[in-house]
């Protein structure tokens, strides 16, 4: 019998047997719940709903000892709170059971037997029987998922394969692979469409099996039925493949293939998404559920997965279809790719989109392949081949460069060739961490603003071709790699929004960092001031070891003004400085600066931090009799945070205000360095020394091997106090 179907505003409605609803229970893939209306009525106020619902015959329904449970959804006039709503209907049915059959029903929470529904509609009332019980995305085969965060709902998994025609292309013997799969979802439902597994046969709690009308001979011989369909599918499964990055997901994945009984029908890797090889088939479908920088990854790092994932389609998947659940409609953009076709979902709480591709189709209008060792990588410009080559001799020899002198985080391209305006610096993780491994290495590719006169698309795509390849050439996984742009906005570089946080600790000259690498545009440790930090650790221990007069009692005294997130004041203190006192606007680089002394040990009240302006801070100061033996002072280029109010800073500008002020804060001997980013910077030494101030530039000195194609990177000096002019 052809059953009558028809829409409904969260769902579809249809007319059949009980057989027919069983059948929905225990076959359909993208259905959560399916509901027995057993009475609709007028419930303008709380009476109409109990009278009306005490009338239903409960005894038809409920059995004895059956433990029950209400639920309502929506609102009226008189009816504003849904737990006062289930609350009266709860009455009506309990009120009922006992002056017909004399017992009341337990209510249960959870767990329950039975599970009744209210829905309100203005003043009309639908009450159901939940026939399902258990959400029906609950099949029972994903029981582990540890250490695997934001796994996929069943149902979407199923619905996401639907709409890319998966059972078509299952049955012309297709290859299905999920390059991200996590704990394994869509390749289990996949395999399920392919053996025509039913998707509730594992399933052993349902919400009709305690009702006084369940017909057990029409689910036994829907059961049977299923078993048979089963056996007969898993004997022509196509190949099913499935990888990630994550051995932990992989062994979650694993466990779930088992529970399901699938074992043997899905083929596991451990690889990036970079190094998705092609399946031993001619042609089917790809089906994933990336990152989207809400839970699993940071924003900053999906740029390069994508780019990643774009080149390796193009290259081994041409004859594949592809599908992606993604919130992100300009992923178009990122993978290159025009999709077909687009269907709304949500993904828990998360608004997205399943968005499905021809591979055949790309949007470049010409590829080329390019060779990076022994691997060959497909990329949207013949010209990228000169940035992977110069990438990798840069590499190699600053690698071995790193090494010999025991660093762990450097910049290994800054813009070297013109097309190709990106810096990439890499980082090493000195410790474990909830993020990576100790040993493991980390890269932040920094675009600079392409010019007005560079076509944005052709941009576009270079970039896309520089995120592919850094990860080849560096040999570390594309979800390590990290992208951000610099863009100038009233003068200063703002800090990209995140909504997951990616840290890691990181090692220099012994000392430890928290960095931050996706929160904010720079990740907490100025690479080019490596060099700065080490002079001010020497200087530190000099200044202790030739003056006597600094003891315990009477500490050198270390004044970080600007500080950030405090790694000069780091140093300072492994060099002897005791006493230090951290200056800057920002709360959050202050916690970032404390953060990094606990790192090192050096706690105590003796270590201050304080959150001020520090050109207004400097001239409160004078008036003070504090002052300090080694000042670093390294403010921005240009500010006009809104906590300074209307003043605005410029470096230019306000360098003599500032370094005058500075060098009265020093005490007898004393000295300071200053560090300036501001590329065209000219220090003004005449009026400096008319107020008793010395500059000596000492830039060169500063300048480290990794920043040496680039001696404007910033601008350091020593400062003196050659006069007292208070």
């Amino acid at each position: 019998m052809r059953i009558k179907v028809r829409p409904v505003k969260t769902g579809v409605g249809f007319f059949g047997s009980i057989a027919d609803a069983y059948r929905v229970c225990l076959f359909a893939r993208t259905v959560s719940r399916v509901l027995l209306i057993l009475a609709r009525f007028d419930a303008s106020d709380g009476d109409a709903l109990y009278r009306n619902a005490y009338g239903i015959p409960w005894e038809e329904h409920v059995g004895h000892n059956a433990t029950i449970a209400v639920s309502a959804t929506g609102t009226n006039d008189k009816l504003r709170n849904t737990q006062f709503t289930a609350l009266r209907l709860k009455d009506a049915i309990c009120d009922r059971l006992r002056e017909v059959t004399g017992e009341r029903p337990d209510i249960s929470r959870h767990d329950a037997d039975l599970t009744f529904t209210v829905a309100l509609r203005g003043n009309r009332a639908t009450v159901s029987l939940n026939l399902a019980g258990p959400p029906l995305h609950q099949r029972n085969y994903r029981l582990h998922t540890t250490g695997v965060a934001a796994p996929l709902k069943e149902t979407l998994a199923a619905g996401m394969l639907l709409l890319a025609d998966w059972p078509r292309l299952a049955k012309e013997d297709k290859a299905f692979l999920d390059p991200m799969c996590g704990s394994g979802t869509i390749a289990i439902e996949a395999a399920m469409i392919a053996a025509d597994i039913a998707p509730g046969l594992l399933r052993t709690s349902w919400g009709f099996t305690a009702w006084r009308q369940h017909d057990a001979l029409a689910w036994e011989a829907l059961l049977y039925e299923a078993r048979e369909r089963r056996d007969a599918g898993l004997k022509t499964m196509p190949p099913i493949f499935a990888q990630d990055v994550d051995p932990v997901a992989l062994d979650a994945a694993r466990e779930n293939v088992r529970e399901a009984h699938l074992d043997g029908c899905i083929a596991f890797t451990c690889a990036d998404v970079c190094a998705m090889q092609a399946a031993p088939a001619t042609s089917g479908l790809i089906a994933t559920n990336p990152p989207y920088g809400e839970r699993l990854f940071a924003q900053a790092q999906l740029p390069a997965l994508y780019a990643g994932f774009s080149s390796t389609l193009r290259k081994h998947f041409q004859t594949w279809s592809l599908a992606i659940i993604t919130p992100d409609e300009s992923i178009d953009n990122l993978i290159g790719f025009t999709s077909s076709a687009a269907c709304s979902v949500f993904n828990g709480p998360i608004p997205t989109q399943v968005r499905l591709y021809d591979c055949a189709q790309t949007r470049a209008s010409t590829l080329a392949e390019i060779t990076i060792g022994d691997a060959e990588l497909t990329v949207f410009d013949v010209n990228s081949q000169q940035f992977a080559n110069r990438l990798k001799r840069r590499f190699a020899h600053l690698r071995k460069w790193a090494r010999r002198n025991d660093i762990h985080c450097y910049r290994v391209y800054d813009a070297d060739l013109p097309d190709y305006n990106v810096a990439i610096d890499l980082y090493e993780c000195s410790t474990s961490t909830e993020n990576a491994d100790q040993g493991s290495w980390f890269a932040v590719v920094y675009e600079y603003a392409a010019p007005s006169s560079v076509d944005p698309f052709r941009a576009q795509q270079r970039i896309s071709d520089v995120l592919a390849i850094a990860p080849f050439v560096l040999g570390i996984e594309s979800s390590h790699v990290f992208f951000k742009q610099r863009r100038r906005s009233g003068g200063q570089y703002r800090a990209d929004e995140q909504r997951t946080r990616f840290t890691i600790t990181t090692e220099e000259h012994g000392l430890h960092f928290e960095l931050n690498l996706s929160d904010y545009l720079d990740t907490g440790l100025f690479l080019d001031h490596r060099l700065v930090r080490e002079l001010i650790q020497k200087r530190t221990e000099s200044m202790i070891a030739d003056d006597p007069a600094f003891t315990e009692s009477h500490p050198l005294r270390f004044l970080n003004l600007f500080c950030y997130t405090g790694s000069a004041t780091v140093h300072a203190a492994a060099g002897g400085a005791l006493k230090t006192t951290s200056v800057d606007l920002s709360q959050t680089y202050l916690a970032c600066a404390q953060q990094n002394m606990r790192l090192n040990g050096f706690t105590g009240k003796t270590h201050r931090f304080e959150r001020a302006d520090c050109m207004q801070w400097i001239k409160e100061a004078r008036r003070g009799k504090q002052r300090w033996d080694l000042v670093f002072v390294d403010p921005p280029a240009f500010s006009n945070s809104k906590k300074m109010g209307k003043r605005i800073f410029d470096i230019q500008r306000d360098h003599v205000e500032l370094l005058v002020g500075v060098s009265r804060l020093l005490a007898r001997g004393g000295q300071a360095i200053f560090s300036c980013n501001l590329r065209t910077f000219k220090a003004d030494y005449e009026a400096l020394e008319k107020l008793g101030v010395e500059l000596i530039d000492i830039t060169e000195q500063t300048i480290d091997e990794d920043f040496s194609r680039n001696q404007r990177i910033h601008h350091c000096f020593i400062l003196n106090r050659i006069a007292r002019n208070d």
